[in-house]
């Protein structure tokens, strides 16, 4: 397994344009293949052995200490949606607009149209549709009844859409795309994810380098404890497991991390206005089981 330098290492080659970043990924990847956890290996356990201190830094206990990581790494994937966003972002910035044209085919060519039904009078969404009575129409606005209803094409659509791209009658995720995912989207989404998939494809090597670089800087933080304090067992698993911490005023309760001390530590006013709270919080769920609302 990849040492603590040797990752720093290999992020200064690719930094540096000595490797590629599929060479970075397949040495890394090759390194994750072995199945050991870095805190296994004879490096991890020398460097944490410099660092970590005698007694717990929360409760003091000098009971089955370690190593207590304060922030994890995140996943690779993770960074290259964010900056696939990003990347979309400046794109749309940068650029002038999608031609109509070019557009229009895109959508003909990965959507499936489905039409909204509009009354032939006023050209209203969705008029009623009636099982019995004829004729089988009838606006709910203008009152009008038919047989059959219209629809805007496409290119009415991609019209309207490119005179104003809020306006109410591109509203409707009518474009069901043409892939395993199928899904639903309005024109304002399909031009979205076209700008978003053209920034994506220009940009495909930079973006891919960089998110593997920030990628590596997490591992390579996590690997260096930097972001560590020396824990118990108990107060590292309630900070994992949990996202709570002992009370730095009464060193007796454990808290929430985003809350300063534990409930008896608030002052009077407070602790009214918490029980009051978690009371209103328990009378809506109440409300909500009863009516059957998730």
């Amino acid at each position: 397994m990849l040492t603590y330098n040797e990752l720093i290492e290999l992020r200064e080659k690719l930094i540096n344009g000595e490797i590629d970043v599929e060479t970075a990924k397949t040495l890394y990847g090759n390194d994750l293949k072995e199945g050991k956890r870095s805190w296994d290996t004879k490096d991890w356990k020398l460097r944490r052995a410099e660092v970590i201190k005698d007694k717990c830094e929360i409760c003091s206990s000098t009971e089955v200490i370690t190593l207590q990581h304060l922030s994890h790494p995140k996943k690779f994937n993770d960074y290259l949606v964010e900056l696939k966003r990003a990347y979309t972002e400046n794109h749309i910035k940068l650029n002038s607009e999608i031609d109509k044209s070019v557009f229009t085919q895109h959508v003909i060519n990965r959507y499936e149209y489905l039409p909204v039904p509009l009354c032939p009078n006023c050209k209203s969404k969705n008029p009623s549709e009636r099982v019995r009575k004829l004729p089988k129409y009838r606006c709910t606005d203008c009152k009008h009844e038919f047989e059959e209803a219209t629809n805007y094409s496409v290119y009415e659509l991609v019209e309207m859409f490119y005179k104003n791209n809020d306006a109410y009658e591109v509203y409707d995720k009518c474009f069901v795309s043409k892939d395993k995912w199928q899904n639903k989207h309005n024109l304002s989404n399909v031009m979205y994810w076209l700008l978003r998939n053209n920034a994506t494809e220009i940009n495909a090597a930079t973006i891919e380098k960089e998110a593997f670089l920030l990628y590596l800087n997490d591992d390579i933080k996590y690997l260096s404890f930097e972001d560590t304090i020396t824990a118990c067992k108990k107060c590292a698993s309630s900070y994992d497991l949990f996202n709570m911490e002992l009370c730095p005023k009464c060193k007796i309760n454990y808290k929430s991390i985003e809350f300063k001390t534990c409930f008896d530590c608030l002052p009077e006013e407070q602790q009214k206005f918490v029980l009051e709270s978690r009371e209103l919080a328990k009378q809506m769920r109440e409300i909500h089981r009863k009516l059957d609302i998730d």
